[in-house]
C-alpha cells in the first residue's frame, strides 16, 4: 500500500493507492487468446459464462443485450472490454486503429483528488509543470466562493498560461437530494462559472445535481465557460436527453458505468452529431483507462484523456504497475498508445496470485 487520500467528492472518506494491486477479469478463447477488461462483481460470473460460452467474441452487440437484460441492469463493462481485446487480438491491431484512429499519442490532464487551498495547488501546478503537464483539473468547493476563487487565482500566479485549467465542483455524486460536502444551488453554480471564465479556465464540472437537466441547461445557456459532466449517468438514452436539453458541452461518460466500450462508442458519436467534445471520466485508473486511451485517440473531438493524478500518493503510475511496461506520460503531457493488439497492455504475471 503506498498511501491513502481524503477525496474531494468524498469528506471524510479514505482512497487507497496501492501500487500492482487489485482484481482484473479474463475472457478466454478455445484458440487460446486471453482478452482482460476491468473487474466485475464475482456473483454474475456464472450468469456471464452461461450467457457467452460457445459464443462468438466478435458478437459484442448481442452479448452487450444479452448481458444487460440477464445481469439486470448491473455492469458488466469488464467483460465488454475484455471482448474488444480479444477482437484486437484477434485481427492484430491495437483497438485505437480498429476503430480508424490517427493518433499515436493524446494529451492527458492532471486530475487531482483532495479540495486543496491555493497554497496547495500553486505548489502542485508548478511541479505538474516542470513535469510536461499542460492541464490540470482542481477540485473546487470550498465552503465559499471567495476560497475557490483564490485556489485558481493562485494557481494562474504560479504557472500563468502555461497549464490549461479545469475545476471540478463534483455536484452530482448522489443521484437524489443528498449531496455529499458543499452542497451548490443554481446561484452558486452561475456566480462560480462566471468568476472560472474570468480567470480563462476550460470547463466547470458537475456544477449541479446530476439529473438537474433543466437547470443545468439554463445555467449553460448563461454563460460563455463550457459546462461539462456525465461521469455518473448511464445509458445512450440518458446521453441522448443530455445532448438534445444542451445540458453539457462536454460529454464525460466513464465506460465501467455505461456498460463498456460498446456503449461509449456509440456515446462518442452521438457527441459528434450535435458537434459536441468527449473527454471521458478516469475509467478507475487501470484497465477502464487504457480503454479511454484508445477512444480518445479514436474519436476526433476528444481533446483530452483524464487521469488521476496528485503525487506521490495519488500518482497514475500506481495503478498502472499491474501492467509490463506500462505507458507513461511524456516530457509534452501525452501519453502514447500502445502498438501491440487489442488494448496492447498485459498484466504482469508476477503480480498474479494463483488461484
Amino acid at each position: 500500500e503506498v498511501g491513502s487520500l481524503e477525496p474531494a467528492w468524498d469528506p471524510g472518506g479514505r482512497m487507497t493507492f496501492r501500487a500492482g494491486g487489485g482484481a482484473y477479469l479474463e475472457v478466454r478463447t478455445d484458440q487460446g487468446l486471453v482478452g482482460i477488461g476491468t473487474a466485475i462483481d464475482a456473483s454474475l460470473l456464472p450468469t456471464i459464462e452461461e450467457q457467452l460460452a460457445g459464443q462468438d467474441p466478435f458478437a459484442v452487440e448481442a452479448h452487450a443485450a444479452r448481458l444487460q437484460y440477464h445481469c439486470r441492469g448491473r455492469s458488466t463493462a469488464g467483460v465488454d472490454i475484455a471482448l474488444w481485446d480479444l477482437i484486437g487480438k484477434a485481427t492484430g491491431q491495437p483497438l485505437y486503429r480498429l476503430w480508424g484512429g490517427g493518433r499515436e499519442r493524446v494529451p492527458a490532464y492532471a486530475s487531482t483528488i483532495q479540495l486543496s487551498t491555493p497554497e496547495r495547488a500553486a505548489g502542485l501546478a508548478i511541479e505538474l509543470s516542470e513535469q510536461g503537464w499542460k492541464a490540470v483539473k482542481l477540485r473546487l468547493h470550498h465552503e465559499t466562493l471567495a476560497e475557490d476563487v483564490r485556489t485558481v487565482e493562485a494557481l494562474r500566479a504560479a504557472v500563468g498560461d502555461r497549464m490549461e485549467v479545469m475545476a471540478d465542483a463534483n455536484q452530482a455524486q448522489s443521484p437524489g437530494p443528498w449531496q455529499p460536502g458543499v452542497r451548490w444551488d443554481p446561484g452558486r453554480a452561475l456566480d462560480t462559472a462566471r468568476e472560472l471564465h474570468r480567470l480563462g479556465c476550460a470547463w466547470l464540472e458537475e456544477p449541479l445535481p446530476r439529473y438537474a437537466f433543466d437547470a443545468l441547461a439554463e445555467l449553460n445557456r448563461l454563460v460563455e465557460l463550457p459546462i461539462a459532466g456525465g461521469e455518473n449517468n448511464s445509458g445512450l438514452h440518458e446521453f441522448g436527453w443530455i445532448l438534445e436539453r444542451s445540458v453539457y458541452d462536454i460529454l464525460q461518460p466513464d465506460c465501467r458505468v455505461s456498460g463498456g466500450i460498446t456503449e461509449l462508442r456509440k456515446i462518442g458519436a452521438l457527441a459528434e452529431s450535435f458537434a459536441k467534445r468527449v473527454v471521458p471520466h478516469h475509467g478507475g485508473g487501470g484497465i477502464g483507462t487504457i480503454a479511454h486511451l484508445h477512444l480518445v485517440a479514436s474519436w476526433p473531438r476528444a481533446p483530452y484523456l483524464e487521469l488521476l493524478y496528485e503525487p506521490p500518493i495519488g500518482s497514475y503510475r500506481h495503478r498502472f504497475a499491474i501492467f509490463r511496461d506500462p505507458p507513461v506520460v511524456d516530457a509534452e503531457g501525452c501519453l502514447g498508445l500502445p502498438e501491440r493488439p487489442g488494448l496492447g497492455v498485459e498484466i504482469d504475471p508476477d503480480l498474479v496470485e494463483a488461484a
